[in-house]
């Protein structure tokens, strides 16, 4: 038979300037994004990761509100309303993935970084 990679797909990179609208993309399938909530977390150089966002829109206590997520088909986005210098991170973005009964935990990594 044949066997296939599933694979989420977010931008390498993203820059914005401080106080800029900056969203991050994570696009899927119907198998995984479509199917199941999103997660999405932080992780500055040196620390471990945070979570950002749970089931695609909701924020846990202490996230600032300028985070927020949503999705939308197969793409979920992650938006940070104005962007601040400690939000320079890699962002990663996670789901399952069904595909012949079995759920596989997908992710993938971006990083946001301020125009110099």
């Amino acid at each position: 038979g044949s066997w296939a990679q599933a694979v989420l797909t977010q931008p390498s990179s993203v820059s914005g300037s401080l106080g800029q609208r900056v969203s991050i993309t994570c696009s899927g399938s119907s198998n995984n994004i479509g199917r199941y909530g999103v997660g999405w977390y932080q992780q500055v150089p040196g620390s471990g990761l945070r979570t950002i966002i749970y089931g695609s829109s909701s924020r846990p206590s202490g996230v600032p509100d300028r985070f927020s997520g949503s999705k939308s088909g197969n793409t979920a986005t992650l938006t940070i309303s104005s962007l601040q210098a400690e939000d320079e991170a890699d962002y990663f973005c996670a789901t399952g993935d069904y595909s012949s009964s079995t759920v596989t935990v997908l992710q993938a990594r971006g990083e946001v970084r301020q125009k110099p």
